[in-house]
């Protein structure tokens, strides 16, 4: 069972959320007769955030982008430092970083499902006061200004890292990509799977409903796309960006035709789309789970990014028949069941309103694309969660159409055992980031499976 702290915890965090619901629904209900604000929020003025840090101080250098004049769509960029090892000394930052690792309490971390044969501060006055601003400066030879953080080499032999999209939770209306527990949720999975994390502050409900958020993941997907068509388009120019002169001129005119945006160093000079890994939080896995499918359907409009694999954690999912664990543990800890129906009532259009909503049941009957084209899915499910026989279910249809689609359960967890602010640091969550790097560097490394940690 979960600890007695844990218990308590949850007790205030159920209070407190249905207190927020609450006042979401009456704000909307308010302003009812106002449409709403297509540019939307990413964050909400209660929410503790951590400021970006472009330097290296922990072992991760990280910067905040907003990527769509049109919404306040932006980006986290989490680089660690093992990107600054030469190609050739790869091992030195994966082993540097898994040090840590080595001593944990692995006895606390769950049963396995499926074919799963490898897996043997306070609020920030910096948080975002334009969204304009870009932090990029180092792409910039014309700004006095010094660049006080990383700015990547122009020797062009920097080491590339694969890139993982992550989508934090919060239940669509709260929650951000910048918030404290997700900058060190971001990271850790920096540090461990050795990867670019580009933490996704998508819109926020019921500002923006139903897709808003969903499509804010997959314009991020697109955007990577650009960026490296852009650096691309920039290195077959001779660095014209740069150099300035009649070579610049043409490379800036080129890089314009393709959009507003200039290329961004670190993801130039360190990111390699072509392994490309989705991770969502509770919420944020359905959000992942949509994304897959639109890359699905978009194939090769997408080149040259690839999403290789994903991880669902602790799933969002909900359906009109309940499921065993929704019937026997309705009132869990933190996410209850009438909570989190609310939430979704905030998220989903009136009219299309329903728990069998394609976004909020996997197991809905034509819903594309075909399961036989997803990528290789992980799931993770905590025992004491309501959630988690519907999310079991959606990995046992994978594996019916030889998806590798592994099931790990933690047990005496609760939802969002390893992401929650209080959750964070304890054996049962660092447990949880070593088995997500394990599995995902199947699919991400170049030498295929690594355990030379």
């Amino acid at each position: 069972m979960p600890s007695v702290g844990v218990k308590l915890y949850s007790v205030f965090f159920k209070f407190l959320l249905k207190h927020r619901l609450q006042n979401r629904i009456q704000s909307e209900d308010s302003s009812s007769s106002s449409s709403s604000d297509p540019f939307g929020v990413t964050t909400r003025p209660e929410e503790s955030v951590s400021p970006p840090n472009p330097l290296f101080t922990d072992g991760v250098a990280t910067k905040d982008i907003h990527i769509d004049p049109l919404t306040s769509l932006s980006v986290r960029i989490f680089l660690p430092e093992s990107a600054l090892s030469p190609a050739s000394g790869s091992h030195s930052g994966k082993s540097r970083s898994f040090n840590s690792l080595a001593g944990s309490d692995l006895l606390l971390r769950r049963n396995s499902h499926g074919s799963s044969n490898s897996l043997s501060s306070h609020k920030s006055e910096a948080r975002r006061s334009s969204y304009a601003h870009t932090t990029t400066a180092s792409a910039s030879s014309s700004s006095e200004e010094v660049y006080r953080g990383y700015a990547p080499s122009s020797s062009g032999k920097c080491r590339k890292l694969p890139v993982m999209l992550q989508f934090h939770g919060g239940g669509w209306v709260s929650g951000s990509n910048d918030s404290v527990a997700n900058d060190f949720f971001c990271r850790r999975m920096a540090k461990h799977c050795d990867v670019i994390v580009l933490a996704v502050g998508y819109r926020l409900a019921p500002e923006n409903r139903y897709p808003a958020a969903c499509e804010d993941g997959f314009k991020v997907l697109q955007w990577l796309g650009k960026q490296a068509n852009l650096a691309e388009c920039n290195k077959s120019m001779g660095g014209g960006l740069r150099r300035g002169g009649g070579g610049g001129e043409v490379s800036k005119h080129v890089v314009d035709a393709f959009g507003a945006s200039l290329v961004e160093p670190w993801l130039a000079s360190h990111a390699d789309p072509s392994r490309c890994v989705l991770l969502g939080v509770s919420c944020g896995a359905n959000i992942a789970d949509y994304v897959s499918r639109k890359a699905i359907e978009a194939g090769q409009n997408l080149d040259p990014v690839k999403v290789v694999a994903q991880v669902l954690m602790y799933p969002f999912f909900i359906g009109t028949v309940p499921t065993q664990s929704e019937i026997k543990q309705a009132n869990s800890y933190f996410y209850d069941k009438p909570m989190c129906i609310l939430a979704w009532k905030l998220f989903l259009p009136e009219e299309e309103f329903s728990l069998d909503h394609p976004a909020a049941n996997p197991l809905v009957p034509d819903r594309g694309p075909p399961l036989k084209f997803m990528p290789p899915t992980l799931t993770i499910v905590a025992e004491h969660d309501w959630m988690r026989d519907r999310a079991i279910a959606y990995s046992e249809e994978l594996r019916k159409v030889n998806v590798d689609a592994p099931v790990l359960e933690y047990k005496d967890a609760v939802h969002e055992f390893a992401t929650l602010d209080m959750l964070l640091r304890t054996p049962q969550a660092q447990a949880c980031a070593e088995d997500i790097a394990i599995w995902v560097k199947k699919y991400i490394s170049l030498r295929g499976h690594e355990f030379s940690y």
